[in-house]
């Protein structure tokens, strides 16, 4: 695993954790740039009652409110999870050119499920798909899965 990939993702995991703690989805998500961090979003869908609260769409809001909106085409998404298709919509409206996650989301995801907007190449103004790496911090990602479902059936 290249070693950036694990500095970034461990910062998305700490994202994450804080989701965790105030009953949302463990998500969390960076936006880098020059190995710079432009942009963070921890999920908060749950937690706030707006379900576009996901970690990457704040983290796109952030790096946009931090003056980088016109750089998010030569950024990279770091992700604990892959992004689901509302975000994998906003990830190609912003033209991200790299999207690095954890796990899996097979039946929303926006690269693993049958709506793979991710990799769609027939909509004209969404330029080029973003390259795509996964599995990074699988195992850590999962087990803050684990904990949140612990948490929904205690509900």
């Amino acid at each position: 695993m290249h070693e950036d990939f694990q500095y970034y993702m461990s910062q998305c995991l700490d994202l994450a954790k804080t989701a965790l703690k105030v009953g949302n989805p463990p998500v969390g998500a960076l936006i880098v740039l020059d190995e710079k961090v432009i942009g963070t979003g921890v999920e908060s869908g749950k937690s706030t009652g707006d379900i576009t609260n996901h970690a990457e769409i704040i983290a796109v809001r952030d790096a946009i409110k931090n003056g980088y909106s016109d750089k998010l085409h030569l950024a990279r998404m770091y992700t604990t999870h892959e992004p689901c298709i509302m975000c994998s919509y906003m990830i190609r409206h912003h033209k991200i050119s790299e999207i690095i996650y954890g796990t899996s989301v097979p039946y929303v995801g926006g690269f693993t499920s049958k709506y793979n907007v991710l990799s769609a190449e027939d909509v004209p103004k969404w330029g080029n798909k973003p390259k795509i790496i996964s599995d990074v911090c699988v195992e850590e990602c999962n087990d803050l899965n684990a904990q949140f479902l612990e948490l929904l059936s205690k509900l």
